[in-house]
C-alpha cells in the first residue's frame, strides 16, 4: 500500500471517528440537556423557558388520560422553536382536579389524578424561583387546562410583586388557552362544524387536537361509538386531524405573538 493510500485511509478513518462524536443536535427541552448546555444557553441569551402545563385527568372512553401533557409539551416545544432562545421546562402533570373525597369533577372518573390549589401553587412558584435561580429572566406559564388559569395567574402575580427590582418576570400566558378555547371554537364554527359537536371536553375540538399533536392518544375505533356523557361534552365523531392542525397553527401563532409582546414591554 502506498504511502499516499495509507494517508488517505487515516484521514477517512479520523474524519469518521469526528463525526461519532459530533455534538447532537440540540433541543429546546431541558430535560433533553446537560446542565453544562442548558448554562452555557443561557449565557448565550436564552433567558425565556416556557413551563408547561398539562394535567391527568379522564377524556373520554376514546381519548387517553395524558392528553393535556403531551399537547402543552409538543405546543410548547413548537412555541419555543418559533421564538428562538427559549426553552422548554418539563411539563407540570399534577393539578387541581376536583376533591377526593367525595370526588367531584374528573376525580368521578378512574385514572384521573389530582393535588390542592396550594400544592399547585406551590410547585408553580417553586419551578419558576428554580428557573429564576439559573439565570432565566422570563418564565411563561402555558397551561392546556381552563381549571388553572386563575392559580397561574396568582401565583406570577405574587412573585413579579416580590422580584419587582428584580429583571426576572413570571408571566401567565392567558392567550394560549384562549386561542385553545373560545377562539379555537370559533373557528371551527366558521368552518361548518355544529356547536353542539365541537364541544368543551373530549369533543370535536378536543379530540381534534389530540389528533394533530399526536394520534396515538386517540382510539379512533371508539369515535363512532363515543355518547355524550361517560366524560365527554360534545361529539368527537367528525373529529380530525386537519380540524385539529386549525387550532394547533392558532395556538401557536397567537402564543408566540403574546410572548413576543410580553418581552417588548420588558
Amino acid at each position: 500500500m502506498s504511502k499516499a493510500l495509507r494517508f488517505v485511509l487515516s484521514l477517512l478513518v479520523a474524519l469518521a471517528a469526528c463525526a461519532g462524536h459530533a455534538a447532537p443536535p440540540a433541543s429546546v427541552f431541558l430535560e433533553e440537556l446537560t446542565w453544562t448546555e442548558v448554562r452555557d444557553q443561557v449565557r448565550a441569551g436564552s433567558t425565556t423557558v416556557i413551563v408547561p402545563i398539562g394535567g391527568t385527568e379522564q377524556n373520554g372512553p376514546a381519548m387517553v388520560l395524558g392528553k393535556h401533557n403531551v399537547r402543552a409539551k409538543v405546543l410548547a416545544g413548537r412555541i419555543a422553536s418559533g421564538l428562538e432562545h427559549t426553552l422548554v421546562a418539563p411539563v407540570i402533570a399534577y393539578v387541581p382536579e376536583g376533591a377526593v373525597k367525595p370526588p367531584t369533577a374528573h376525580m368521578r372518573y378512574a385514572g384521573t389524578l389530582t393535588i390542592p390549589d396550594a400544592a399547585f401553587e406551590s410547585t408553580l412558584e417553586y419551578a419558576a424561583r428554580s428557573l429564576r435561580q439559573h439565570g432565566f429572566k422570563d418564565i411563561v406559564l402555558v397551561g392546556d387546562h381552563g381549571g388553572y388559569q386563575s392559580n397561574m395567574k396568582r401565583v406570577a402575580e405574587r412573585l413579579n410583586r416580590e422580584w419587582a427590582h428584580d429583571p426576572a418576570r413570571v408571566h401567565a400566558l392567558e392567550d394560549y388557552y384562549r386561542a385553545s378555547d373560545a377562539d379555537y371554537r370559533a373557528l371551527l364554527k366558521d368552518k361548518g362544524y355544529r356547536e353542539d359537536e365541537i364541544g368543551t371536553h373530549a369533543g370535536l375540538a378536543d379530540t381534534s387536537l389530540a389528533l394533530a399533536v399526536d394520534p396515538h392518544l386517540v382510539r379512533s375505533e371508539r369515535l363512532a361509538s363515543t355518547p355524550s356523557g361517560e366524560g365527554v361534552a360534545g361529539d368527537p365523531r367528525r373529529a380530525s386531524a386537519a380540524a385539529g392542525q386549525l387550532g394547533v397553527d392558532l395556538i401557536v401563532g397567537r402564543s408566540i405573538e403574546a410572548i413576543k409582546r410580553a418581552l417588548a414591554r420588558r
